[in-house]
C-alpha cells in the first residue's frame, strides 16, 4: 500500500464520517463542522490522486486544493454569521424537521 492510497483512504473515511454527522445531527453548528470535515476529506483525496506512479505530482489539483481552502474558510465564516443571526432572531440553533415549505 503506497502513501497515496493511504491518504485517499483517509480522505474517504473523513468524508463518510462527516456525511454521517451531517445527516444525523440537527444542530446547525455541528452541520457546519461536518461540512468542513467533508471538505477536508475531499482535499485529501485530491492531493492523493495528484501523485502519479513515477512522475512528479500534478500541480493543478494542489492549486485547486489551495483555492478550495480559501473558499471553505469564507463559506464557513458566512455560515457562522448566518447561524448567529438565526439564533438572534429565533433563539434556536436547530431547524424544524416537520415544517413543509409553502
Amino acid at each position: 500500500m503506497t502513501l497515496s492510497v493511504l491518504y485517499a483512504l483517509a480522505g474517504v473515511g473523513l468524508f463518510v464520517l462527516a456525511l454521517h454527522g451531517l445527516i444525523v445531527h440537527a444542530h446547525l453548528l455541528r452541520k457546519v463542522l461536518a461540512l468542513n470535515i467533508m471538505g477536508s476529506g475531499v482535499f485529501l483525496i485530491m492531493v492523493a490522486l495528484a501523485r502519479r506512479a513515477t512522475e512528479a505530482p500534478d500541480p493543478v489539483p494542489h492549486a485547486m486544493v489551495i483555492t478550495g481552502i480559501v473558499v471553505a474558510v469564507s463559506a464557513t465564516a458566512l455560515a457562522l454569521v448566518l447561524l448567529l443571526r438565526l439564533k438572534e432572531v429565533t433563539g434556536r440553533t436547530e431547524l424544524d424537521e416537520d415544517q413543509t415549505p409553502s
